[in-house]
């Protein structure tokens, strides 16, 4: 997929009903593991960043949260798709590649959206031993600024550090540098680490903030279907929290769940409205487009010494 042609991206999203210096450069690629929601029938995919890799087990089941309102019904619905999907995604996505379109805000200022080819594999654990750990590749395409800046991370390597390098002309002149994901200089400019992007991350996120909008009486949620995210038909489920609650991380959200391959493939979330009537302010958006599953990623793509990439050249 030629990632110029996704610039435009937000306008073709059909629904059939209704900053920068360099080492601030971990940074545009952690954002797609936010609030997701998962509908669909039975998810058959992705698993989860070693952060929350026990996430699943350790939520509560909406069982014990009253159903007494139809908003409530059917976000419980979502709920558990999300939490089938983790579990299918645990057992049976081992990597996946896809464009990772991203727009953040970060303090009162929403960035412009950025495109980034992804690579990732899965933490997989058998026998109470890590035998896959998580792993990221990130290769920047747009905008100017930041095209050609690239980042690797692997679990439990290069002692926990991402490694990085600038693009563009300031690539000819910086160096390859070794990060640690939380630190001040790879979260400038972040919501969230390095070690929290990704599509099962994304749900996680779904499972914990759906969770907590179970708890307000007044929580609204509906699917629509026959949404469009480019080429891929979705489902697309809205949550909606009109009383801004302490808890409470957005006043709106959607996510876009692939109805081929039962995964959140876009997820947004909205601020309040400052005014009656008038839509909020983006807080956050991932987009993640030509997913593509079970790719057979190897070593080779998270090493920075791979000849196609341009770390140490």
């Amino acid at each position: 997929m030629d990632a110029p042609s996704h610039l435009d991206f937000a306008q073709r999203i059909v629904m059939n009903t209704p900053r920068r210096q360099f080492l601030g450069l971990a940074a545009g690629l952690i954002s797609g593991t936010t609030i997701s929601r998962s509908f669909g029938e039975q998810p058959q995919w992705a698993n989860p960043v070693h952060r929350v890799a026990n996430a699943a087990m350790s939520i509560p089941k909406s069982q014990s949260v009253p159903m007494d309102s139809p908003g409530k019904v059917a976000l419980r619905r979502g709920l558990q798709m999300a939490q089938d999907s983790l579990e299918v995604s645990k057992a049976e996505v081992r990597d996946y590649t896809a464009i990772l379109v991203k727009r953040e805000r970060i303090g009162e200022t929403t960035g412009d959206h950025e495109y980034m080819q992804l690579k990732v594999r899965n933490r997989k654990v058998s026998g109470g031993k890590l035998i896959q750990p998580f792993s990221v590749y990130i290769g920047f395409l747009k905008p100017t600024s930041v095209k050609g800046r690239e980042v690797i991370y692997v679990e439990n390597r290069n002692d926990g550090k991402l490694v990085a390098h600038e693009g563009g002309f300031k690539g000819r002149f910086l160096p390859t540098v070794n990060l640690p994901v939380d630190g001040m200089l790879a979260m400038r400019g972040q919501r969230y680490p390095l070690t929290e992007i990704g599509v099962e991350n994304m749900i996680v996120k779904l499972i914990e903030r759906g969770e907590k909008a179970m708890r307000h009486e007044d929580v609204t949620c509906e699917f629509r279907k026959g949404a469009k995210l480019k080429d891929r038909v979705c489902t697309v489920l809205e949550v909606t929290q009109p009383t801004r609650h302490p808890d409470a991380e957005f006043y709106q959200a959607q996510v876009f769940m692939d109805d081929q391959l039962n995964m959140p493939i876009r997820y947004v979330a909205y601020d309040w409205p400052t005014t009656a009537g008038t839509p909020g302010s983006v807080i956050e958006e991932y987009s993640y487009l030509n997913l593509q599953v079970n790719v057979g990623l190897t070593d080779a793509d998270f090493d920075p010494y791979n000849k196609t990439y341009n770390f140490y050249s």
